[in-house]
Formats: structure tokens, C-alpha cells, sequence
């Protein structure tokens, strides 16, 4: 059975935070591979500020010659609010012979007993909580620990320098700064 490490988000854009978690849980767990897939509509978050189109081809510029990271567009082709119980559900459907290692965030494993389904939901992943600063790794919840080097990056920080004309260099690959500015993105 394949292990596959599943980072779900906006990923509006992907920067090195997002790489750094998935490398090292990656590593960690001995997992084929980590799938990057960019969320529709997220119940908890507004709308993300590029198009579902735009952040898979960030995504993919981002993990461009790592052979054990892929994007999927899974999420994005579904409509309305996309709850995590009802993409894994679809996605097991779909690939009944993997094991699905679900990375999260400090911030969401405090969340995870308002998650939407969670009981059905801990029948078909494992949780992998990554250390945030700020948040403790404790849940109710089974969830395996992975600690990551901690960097201070944000999507939103990283919308908002390139916004004001500010340098975003080291902060994301340099093939998605590259697509950023030739799409003109985050500019308004």
C-alpha cells in the first residue's frame, strides 16, 4: 500500500514554508510521496485572492523536479465549500490502495473537533500535525507528530510585499515568482 502525505490549502501562493513541511514529513514518515492540493473554498477561510488555475500552476512551479511531490487538481474541480471528510471519501473512492497521511498545521490540529465529520474522517487518514508557533500539537484526536524547522512566512505576508512592490526572493521559489509577475498577480 502506498503512503501518500496529503498538504492541502490555498496555497495563495506556495512559498517555502509549504516545501519545508512537506520534505520533512516526507523524510519523517518514509512516505512515497506528498500530493499538494490546492483547496476550492475552504470553510474556514475567505476566497483565495488568484484563481484555482492559477495557484495548481504555482504549485507545480514550486515542486518542479522533485519527483516525490505531485499536484492535484482533485479539489479544485469540485463546487461550494470544500469540506475535508467529503475530498478524502472521493479520493479513497478513487484510490482504495493508499494510506492517506493528512499534514496539518498547529493551528488546525486545535480545530480538528470542529472539523466536519471528524469521527468518519479518522476512519480514512492519519493526521500528521507539524509544530506552529503559537500552538501546541494537542487534540483529542489521534495525530503523529512531525517536527519541521519553524520559519516565519505567510502567503498573506507574501501577497502584501508584492503588492507594495516589495522583493519576495527567498520566500518562494524563484519559478513562481517568476509566474507571479508574469500573470501579474497580487499587484491590486
Amino acid at each position: 500500500m502506498k503512503k501518500i502525505g496529503i498538504l492541502g490549502g490555498t496555497f495563495d501562493p506556495p512559498h517555502i514554508g509549504h516545501l519545508i513541511i512537506a520534505e520533512e514529513v516526507y523524510q519523517e514518515l518514509g512516505l512515497d510521496e506528498v500530493w499538494f492540493m490546492p483547496s476550492n473554498e475552504p470553510p474556514h477561510k475567505s476566497n483565495a485572492m488568484a484563481s484555482g488555475t492559477d495557484r495548481l500552476e504555482m504549485v507545480e512551479a514550486a515542486i518542479q523536479g522533485n519527483a516525490h511531490f505531485r499536484a492535484v487538481d482533485f479539489e479544485l474541480k469540485r463546487e461550494g465549500k470544500s469540506y475535508t471528510y467529503d475530498t478524502i471519501y472521493h479520493l479513497k473512492e478513487r484510490y482504495p490502495s493508499i494510506s492517506i497521511y493528512f499534514i496539518i498545521g498547529g493551528d488546525m490540529v486545535e480545530y480538528l473537533p470542529r472539523w466536519h465529520a471528524i469521527d468518519k474522517l479518522l476512519e480514512l487518514v492519519h493526521f500528521v500535525g507539524v509544530n506552529r508557533k503559537g500552538h501546541p500539537l494537542s487534540s483529542p484526536y489521534p495525530v503523529l507528530e512531525v517536527e519541521v524547522p519553524l520559519i516565519e512566512v505567510s502567503s498573506t505576508d507574501i501577497r502584501n510585499r508584492m503588492k507594495e512592490g516589495r522583493n519576495a526572493t527567498y520566500l518562494l521559489p524563484d519559478e513562481v515568482i517568476h509566474y507571479i509577475k508574469g500573470n501579474h498577480l497580487y499587484e491590486t
